[in-house]
């Protein structure tokens, strides 16, 4: 499970920052000063949720993106292959520990070429992912990165991250340009589009 560099705090990416330091560390005065709160959830409590929730819409949107194309999608990741999984494994760091975590979200198959394709869902809103972000030996070398951002939605290889390539605001590897999945780019602009709206002020 990844933690803030900072504080320790739960943080859905890896070396980065939790929601609290994050809007410290930028002079953000919009976030509640929960701390102070007794009652509610603790700090560690509200941005794990919180970042649970920005993964789970992203999720939520490229599964709704590949089967309005037609697309046999499956959830794969640990909270549903193993229900309940999440809460057990909280502050767990054992080696099959750390290889449910790494689960692929889906497994997705192509309605016309019955290729089937692990993928893995990310948020970044700062549009940002490198092979620094995965999780430490990540053992699915096959599987596909989509990354929604506030403003694309690009995917990447496994494979072409260990190999150095990147996701960045300014690079070109949109999900639309994936020969393999073969996708309606209008499609995926309705999508990017719900994107921007559900993301605008994360």
């Amino acid at each position: 499970m990844a933690e803030c560099t900072k504080c320790g705090s739960y943080t859905k990416f890896e070396k980065g920052l939790c929601t609290k330091c994050f809007y410290d560390k930028n002079g953000k005065s919009n976030v509640d000063k929960y701390e102070d709160d007794e009652s509610g959830l603790s700090d560690k409590e509200h941005d794990y949720r919180y970042g649970m929730i920005k993964g789970r819409i992203a999720e939520t949107l490229i599964q709704e993106l590949f089967l309005s194309l037609g697309y046999n999608v499956f959830r794969y990741g640990m909270e549903n292959t193993i229900p309940g999984i999440m809460e057990l494994l909280k502050g767990v760091r054992s080696d099959v520990a750390q290889e449910i975590r790494r689960m692929p979200d889906f497994v997705m198959q192509n309605p016309k070429t019955k290729e089937v394709y692990f993928v893995e869902v990310k948020f970044r809103a700062n549009g940002e992912f490198s092979f620094k972000n995965l999780p430490k030996n990540y053992p699915y070398e096959n599987a596909y990165l989509i990354l929604v951002s506030k403003k694309h939605i690009k995917c990447i290889t496994v494979k072409e991250l260990q190999e150095g390539k990147e996701i960045t605001p300014t690079s070109q590897n949109y999900l639309g340009k994936r020969k393999e999945f073969d996708l309606d780019k209008e499609v995926i602009i309705d999508f990017c589009n719900f994107a921007v709206q559900f993301f605008e002020n994360v």
